[in-house]
C-alpha cells in the first residue's frame, strides 16, 4: 500500500508542477507578445498618457509622478511633484499652461536645458515624421494622464 500511496503523491506532485510550468510559460508569452506591442503603440496617436509618461518622464519625476525618479538626485533643480499641479494653482489644474510647458511654449527652469527636453520637439523628431496632429495627441494624453493623477482637495 505504501508504494501505491507514494506513486499518487508523485504523480499529484508532476501534476502540479506541470500546471506550474504551463502558467508560466503562457504568461512569459502573453507579457513577451505585450512588451514587443507596445513600442508600436508608442508610435501612434493611440499611446495612452501613462505609457508615455512612464517612457519620457518617470526617469525624472518617478514612477508616483512626485520628483523622485532614479535621475532626480544627479539634477541641479529637483524635478516638480507632478501630482500637486493643481494644489499648487488653488485646486485647479491649468490644462493649457501644462500643455505649454510640455510642447516648450511656456519655458520652465530644467525643460529644454541639458536636464529636461522640451517634449514638443522630441515628438516632432520622434513620431511618424514629426506629423503635427500625433504630436498633439501624444501632449494631450500626457496632460490628461497628469489631469488625473493629481491630488484632490482633500488631500491637502
Amino acid at each position: 500500500m505504501g508504494r501505491i500511496a507514494a506513486a499518487g503523491e508523485n504523480l499529484m506532485t508532476s501534476t502540479w508542477i506541470y500546471r506550474i510550468r504551463h502558467t508560466l510559460v503562457v504568461a512569459g508569452l502573453s507579457l513577451a507578445a505585450a512588451l514587443l506591442a507596445v513600442p508600436a503603440q508608442a508610435q501612434t496617436t493611440s499611446a495612452t498618457g501613462g505609457y508615455l509618461f512612464r517612457t519620457y518622464c518617470a526617469a525624472c519625476h518617478g514612477e508616483s509622478a512626485k520628483g523622485n525618479g532614479p535621475l532626480a538626485e544627479s539634477m541641479r533643480k529637483r524635478p516638480a511633484d507632478l501630482t500637486e499641479i493643481a494644489k499648487r494653482n488653488k485646486g485647479a489644474f491649468p490644462t493649457d499652461q501644462v500643455y505649454r510647458m510640455i510642447d516648450g511654449r511656456e519655458p520652465v527652469k530644467g525643460h529644454g536645458g541639458p536636464d529636461m527636453p522640451v517634449w514638443g520637439d522630441v515628438f516632432s523628431r520622434a513620431v511618424e515624421g514629426g506629423d503635427p496632429n500625433i504630436v498633439q495627441k501624444r501632449i494631450e494624453a500626457l496632460v490628461d494622464y497628469l489631469a488625473g493623477i493629481q491630488v484632490r482637495n482633500a488631500e491637502y
